[in-house]
């Protein structure tokens, strides 16, 4: 669906299905007004949870709810979108790990990456 802007996206899926402003609200547990709001643009930014649930409710991936690409080009972007969602809503500690966690990733992957001497 080539529509620019989830609220847009968000108002076809739902149109779709059939349903109702008041009966997605009420298969997402969110207000009528929430979801006018979601789809005239004067709210931008779900939560995980109201994605996840609006995404069940209208049969529709997340990825394809909010927009995200899926041409070769983007597909790495494709990836990461969805990681750095889920990275904002972590506090500094946990952040603090994963930055860890993922400098000793990177640190195996180049010992994988190195030729290896062989005296064969």
């Amino acid at each position: 669906m080539e529509l620019n802007g989830f609220g847009p996206r968000l108002r076809a899926y739902r149109m779709r299905k059939g349903h109702s402003l008041q009966k997605l609200a009420d298969l997402v547990g969110a207000s009528k007004a929430h979801i006018y709001e979601l789809e005239t643009g004067k709210s931008k930014n779900p939560s995980l949870a109201l994605l996840t649930s609006l995404s069940q409710a209208l049969d529709v991936p997340i990825k394809d709810l909010v927009g995200e690409s899926t041409d070769a080009a983007d597909n790495e972007q494709a990836k990461l979108a969805p990681l750095f969602r889920d990275l904002r809503e972590l506090p500094d500690e946990a952040l603090d790990l994963i930055q860890a966690l993922t400098k000793k990733l990177r640190e195996q992957q180049e010992n994988v990456d190195k030729p290896k001497n062989r005296s064969d």
